[in-house]
């Protein structure tokens, strides 16, 4: 992804003059999946692909903005009743609307934006939309005065009121907090973070993209979300200060075993167990130890494929041959239903292991995964 692309098309779409330019990335999450509802510890970090936009102020009270890859252009006001009706569109007018709320004086601007998130991989590129906005309106009408959490949280409010997603803060977060070569440790209860080194050296990190993506996935989600909250419920009666799964240990879970469902109990074992390996996986970056890191991949694919049952066939047979292969670590990415999955990979048997992939999914299944390398990157940035 190149500015200049980007700055081409904005000059040829406008009025031939030149704005600023501003860049999100899209996320991963190393570890820590279902637990951020249940007040755990999320550990993502942002990658090389993202979002790039120009924008310049227009003078007007009206955004004018043109979606390079979708080829649409779109114009809107700033009041609420402006709402534009195209999806994408939608996200911009919810940040503007955000940081209104927030005192930022928003005015018109032309913009031209691109991006090289694979959609639909799980890597979020709403979030590094709504990033690339939120940071750039501060910057360009408001001083900067907003703080980069806050930030995050524009992008979530846009989701929640305006796109009818609503979404947890890690994906916003990663994509605003991202650094170079580490990543971030958020605790989901108190929004404390704390960065940690990620720098696999003979390693790769890559992302193995089933292309499926089942359609059960609001209402399970729901579904399990329900089930972790009775859980918590049963517990509080013993343990009146429990308010998440987060607060509990195995020994508090079986005290309520013949209280609650034989899957409700599994739900929460999964949860109570990943919370803890969040923090294993830390102490072993800590360390430098890759190979616990990646037995812990593989810990939490099990989990979430046996207990809270999230994953389906194409993503267990992708992470059966990351194990045949050798590969360190590897587990489903995301909330399940489809989608990638995340593996980290010695770099002598990278070349065996994707070809290997590749032509045992076309085999079973009947098409090719997609492959995608992804780097840890810096976060929400100016770029010129």
């Amino acid at each position: 992804m190149d500015i200049e692309f980007v700055r081409e098309r904005f000059i040829k779409h406008f009025d031939g003059t030149t704005g600023s330019v501003y860049a999100s990335p899209g996320r991963i999450n190393l570890i820590g999946e279902h637990t951020d509802y249940n007040g755990g510890f999320v550990f993502p970090g942002a990658v090389d692909k993202g979002i790039i936009a120009e924008i310049k102020p227009n003078g007007t009270d009206k955004v004018r903005a043109y979606s390079i890859d979708l080829k649409d252009y779109v114009e809107f006001g700033l009041n609420e009743e402006d709402a534009p009706k195209a999806s994408w569109a939608r996200y911009i007018f919810g940040v503007c609307r955000e940081m209104i709320k927030r005192g930022v004086d928003v005015k018109g601007f032309n913009t031209a934006f691109a991006g090289d998130v694979p959609l639909g991989a799980g890597m979020s590129s709403s979030a590094a939309l709504e990033s690339t906005y939120a940071y750039a309106l501060n910057d360009l009408f408001g001083d900067n005065k907003i703080d980069k959490f806050e930030l995050a949280k524009v992008g979530q409010a846009t989701e929640h009121n305006y796109c009818g997603v609503k979404c947890g803060i890690m994906d916003q977060f990663a994509s605003v907090f991202g650094k170079e070569g580490s990543l971030i440790r958020l605790d989901c209860r108190s929004l404390e973070y704390q960065y940690f080194p990620f720098k696999p050296e003979g390693y790769r990190l890559v992302l193995v993209d089933s292309v499926v993506k089942h359609e059960l996935a609001s209402s399970a989600y729901n579904k399990r979300r329900q089930s972790c909250e009775t859980v918590v419920e049963a517990i509080k009666k013993n343990h009146p200060n429990v308010e998440f799964l987060r607060d509990c240990s195995m020994d508090m879970l079986n005290e309520v075993k013949a209280q609650v469902s034989e899957e409700d109990y599994m739900r929460a074992e999964y949860v109570i167990e990943e919370i803890q390996r969040v923090l294993d996986v830390c102490d072993a970056l800590e360390k430098g130890d890759y190979e616990t890191v990646g037995q812990k991949m593989y810990e939490t694919h099990q989990g979430m494929s046996k207990l809270y049952e999230v994953s389906c066939e194409e993503l267990d047979f992708l992470n059966d041959v990351a194990f045949d292969c050798g590969v360190t670590g590897s587990r489903v990415m995301g909330g399940g239903f489809g989608g990638c999955t995340i593996n980290l990979v010695k770099n002598e048997l990278y070349e065996t292991f994707i070809t290997t992939a590749k032509e045992r999914f076309k085999e079973k299944f009947g098409r090719s995964p997609k492959v995608y390398d992804v780097t840890i990157s810096n976060g929400s940035r100016k770029l010129c």
